[in-house]
């Protein structure tokens, strides 16, 4: 399985959601509505899921293997990233070309 595309969909400030992300697997299937939640000590990303008739949330889909989670998660943490650098970049830039 490769990840063959990553897309920030949305930037949240406020609170501890912090993006929601598509991926696209195999340039065959795409994922969409993964959320990159902050933790107490760390960023992690949270599966799309859905309430249950029992106001419990299930995940829609999720990785089956452990590694295969942590490919997912370090793809999709290392792509904020970037974006957010970029972004940054981009800001400095605009203020610097008001000046």
């Amino acid at each position: 399985m490769e990840i063959t595309d990553i897309k920030i969909r949305k930037i949240i400030t406020e609170g501890r959601l912090r993006a929601v992300v598509s991926i696209t697997l195999d340039q065959m299937l795409a994922v969409h509505d993964i959320k990159i939640v902050q933790g107490d000590t760390r960023l992690f990303i949270a599966m799309p899921s859905r309430k249950d008739e029992n106001g419990i949330f299930r995940d829609i889909v999720h990785p089956i293997q452990a590694d295969t989670r942590k490919l997912i998660e370090e793809s999709i943490l290392d792509a904020y990233q970037k974006h957010l650098a970029l972004a940054e970049i981009e800001e400095q830039e605009t203020q610097t070309d008001k000046a």
